[in-house]
């Protein structure tokens, strides 16, 4: 399959000023730049879409440049609704660091470019370019950037981006000049990549193409040349059409631990988030979320239906987009989990190297001679102290492999899966 029709096949293609598809395939410049914008310490599952459809260009032997937007994240890329609060210049290169290291995670021969060992020769040495609007923009003064870009613009031609007319019309909130400024500033990133390593396509979301066109605009203008912009749809729950990501405040972080501000999904809880998918969504997802291609996504849907309720496809999903974000041990150490806890499997089945895999997703308890299960419960950390633990005992809230404990002098003596309520739990080993 051609980059062109695995981009639509897999539901990569919004706006755009690429007329005819098939002309990526055959594209002289094969080069391409993605920037994100440090609003947080971590990516989420919003950004992963966007991310995905990059690494499907590098599959196809595009190289790409990623940028963290260390300037563009002082200002804060402008909302439909109201100002963004500024972060501080500390939290900006905090978030910069903790994304950075996502992107390039993720647009990484084993990760979802997934470029190792996959038979093709045109992108296997591939290098990824990870770079910083700051480091240019930090030696612009501002008279020199008015008089370059600024005079590059109409106010007419600003004034007419869809964002600016719902934040001055009537009923707007308003919009400050540093906000309005922002596409001029992500416009200039553009142009200087283009300068610097003739880059002439962004890859973007489709609700920063406005914002990718001022880039165009400048090309053209002060370098006679032409470049383009392809965007790719937000990601929309089939079932509950909120779109994937923090604003809507169902935010998936691809973050596994906390970086500072809780911004976080841990590995087991993101593998989940993808199991429990309606059926009506999973299809969507797999080509989103997964690099399986297009045969085994058939031959996986086709399995799924002769049988729904073993969510064979749904757990496909799960694996696959685990894989891209934590690699598969941690993936395989979230299907071994499930199925303990979940599928029937017991504890006293688990092999050393599965042990040691759950182990990483779970608190760990050491249990060398026997451990009574207050004590068990304390040192995992599911309850605060013996007092809660007793009453959360008498409660009927605590579980060991799958079976009520109600004897607070109850000791373990082996593997077992500590259970508190319905969805937290440790490992005692």
């Amino acid at each position: 399959m051609k980059l062109s029709e695995e981009l639509v096949w897999r539901g990569f293609n919004a706006e755009t000023t690429i007329k005819d598809f098939k002309q990526l395939d055959e594209r002289e410049s094969k080069k391409f730049y993605f920037g994100a914008d440090p609003s947080a310490d971590s990516l989420t599952i919003g950004n992963l879409a966007a991310l995905m459809m990059c690494a499907c260009f590098v599959r196809h032997g595009y190289e790409p440049t990623l940028l963290a937007g260390g300037a563009t994240g002082q200002i804060g890329d402008p909302k439909e609704n109201g100002e963004r609060d500024l972060k501080t210049i500390e939290e900006v290169e905090h978030n910069k660091a903790c994304i950075a290291k996502q992107m390039a995670k993720i647009i990484s021969a084993d990760g979802a470019a997934d470029t190792k060992d996959d038979g093709r020769t045109d992108n296997d040495n591939y290098e990824l370019r990870m770079v910083d609007n700051y480091d240019w923009f930090k030696d612009i003064s501002y008279l020199s950037f008015l008089r370059e870009v600024g005079k590059a613009f109409s106010m007419t031609q600003l004034l007419d981006r869809k964002f600016i007319q719902n934040r001055i019309g009537e009923g707007g909130s308003g919009i400050s000049y540093a906000e309005f400024s922002y596409t001029l500033i992500q416009g200039y990133d553009f142009l200087h990549l283009y300068r610097e390593y003739g880059i002439d396509l962004q890859l973007c979301g489709a609700d920063q193409y406005g914002n990718c066109s001022s880039g165009i605009h400048l090309i053209r203008r002060l370098e006679n040349a032409e470049a383009d912009v392809w965007s790719t749809p937000l990601v929309i729950d089939p079932v509950t059409g909120r779109k994937f990501g923090k604003s809507e405040g169902n935010a998936i972080w691809l973050a596994s631990s906390d970086n500072g501000s809780g911004n976080f999904t841990p590995v087991f809880d993101f593998y989940q988030f993808w199991v429990n998918q309606p059926d009506e969504s999973v299809e969507y997802l797999l080509k989103i979320y997964t690099v399986y291609d297009k045969e085994t996504i058939e031959g996986i849907l086709a399995e799924h239906a002769k049988a729904p309720e073993k969510r064979v496809a749904q757990k496909a999903l799960a694996r696959g987009a685990t894989e891209v974000v934590h690699g598969k041990s941690s993936a395989k150490a979230a299907e071994t989990l499930t199925e303990l806890l979940f599928g029937g499997k017991e504890a006293s089945t688990l092999t050393p190297t599965e042990i040691e895999s759950v182990a990483l997703l779970l608190p760990v308890v050491q249990n060398e001679d026997g451990i009574n299960v207050v004590d068990a419960l304390v040192e995992s950390g599911l309850v605060a102290s013996k007092n809660e633990a007793k009453k959360m005992i008498s409660g009927n809230a605590i579980s060991i492999n799958g079976e009520k404990v109600t004897d607070e002098n109850y000791v373990i003596t082996s593997l077992s899966i500590l259970k508190r309520g319905k969805n937290k739990f440790a490992l005692v080993k």
